[in-house]
């Protein structure tokens, strides 16, 4: 008995950073999955979202898909990823952001700041979007999003990020339904070891899917008479 409880103890004595790369190191020895193949870690059946890693080849970081199916117009989606100053209410461990410029009307420069994993230095990230807008012979909305690093001076204590780069495709499927999938990686820049950026990488995916889902519930966003106009072009 005595043994017993000495090593529940050990086991909740262990920091964060130590059970993290624990996990890490079990889902790596999955099944054998070789580099470069998409490995699903989370399948959410009753909201209709899955997320996928890949180890890439000659890299110790992964990088991420995801997958998920919202009861909502594609117009509506829009009006929650064009309205950044609310980035905080949805987007994972995001705890600052800012709009900085309107480059055209398919194109915005923003400013966010991550919360990181306990023990690192917070992340600042400075983002880039660009729409490529739904049209006749594109019947999807898809937007790039990148990193860029040296656009603002670097504000301490922040790290800045290297890279957040990912891409983003919605796709309509009726009237009320839209597919939304999402694939891209992390470079927090700094001192990072891999389970914290894989950590990041595994639940920041599902964690905004879920988010997203919560925003589109508001009436902001899904009532006819609350919605505003589009900012930006996301439909020719």
């Amino acid at each position: 008995m005595k043994k017993i409880l000495l090593g529940m103890l050990l086991a909740a004595s262990l920091p964060t950073a130590a059970l993290a790369a624990r996990d890490d190191l079990d889902e790596l020895r999955d099944s054998g999955t070789a580099k470069n193949e998409w490995r699903m870690t989370k399948n959410d059946r009753m909201r209709d979202i899955k997320v996928f890693v890949k180890n890439e080849e000659g890299k110790n970081i992964r990088s991420f898909r995801v997958e998920a199916v919202f009861s909502s117009p594609i117009e509506d989606l829009a009006r929650v990823q064009s309205d950044i100053e609310s980035y905080p209410k949805w987007y994972f461990e995001v705890k600052e952001v800012k709009f900085l410029k309107r480059v055209s009307e398919k194109e915005f420069i923003f400013y966010m700041v991550h919360n990181a994993p306990v023990g690192l230095p917070d992340r600042d990230v400075i983002m880039r979007a660009v729409i490529e807008p739904m049209s006749s012979k594109r019947p999807y909305v898809l937007i790039r999003m990148s990193a860029l690093p040296d656009y603002l001076p670097s504000k301490p204590p922040y790290v800045r990020m290297e890279a957040e780069n990912y891409t983003v495709k919605w796709t309509p499927m009726g009237p009320n339904k839209t597919k939304l999938e999402a694939e891209g990686f992390i470079d927090p820049g700094g001192i990072s070891p891999a389970w914290a950026v894989n950590f990041v990488q595994g639940k920041g995916p599902y964690a905004n899917m879920i988010g997203m889902g919560r925003m589109l519930d508001l009436p902001k966003y899904k009532d006819k008479d609350q919605k505003d106009p589009l900012p930006y072009k996301f439909f020719e």
